[in-house]
């Protein structure tokens, strides 16, 4: 709940980007075409780097795990999920 966010640090999905460009876990979204209707987008690429800052090691069924608790119409996950490998296996999600 939002009150319990109270005197934390919250990001958002604009925080991500920084004036080099997008972060690499959006730009790998884009270039996998695990952007559709972009309205579960937020959510999945801020889970992903949640689960990537705390697990840099993450397996294909942790990063399922980490994703679940936002639903895609759109790309039957697949997609999303090799974004997500693609970030890790590069090492570059900070």
């Amino acid at each position: 709940m939002a009150v319990q966010a109270d005197g934390g640090h919250v990001l958002t999905i604009e925080g991500l980007e920084t004036d080099q460009g997008l972060h690499p876990i959006q730009q790998a979204f884009v270039e996998k075409g695990a952007i559709q209707c972009g309205f579960c987008t937020s959510g999945m690429i801020l889970s992903a780097k949640s689960l990537l800052d705390q697990n840099p090691e993450a397996d294909e069924q942790e990063i399922r795990a980490a994703i679940s608790g936002n639903l895609c119409r759109c790309t039957g996950y697949q997609k999303i999920v090799e974004a997500i490998q693609s970030v890790k296996d590069q090492g570059s999600v900070s």
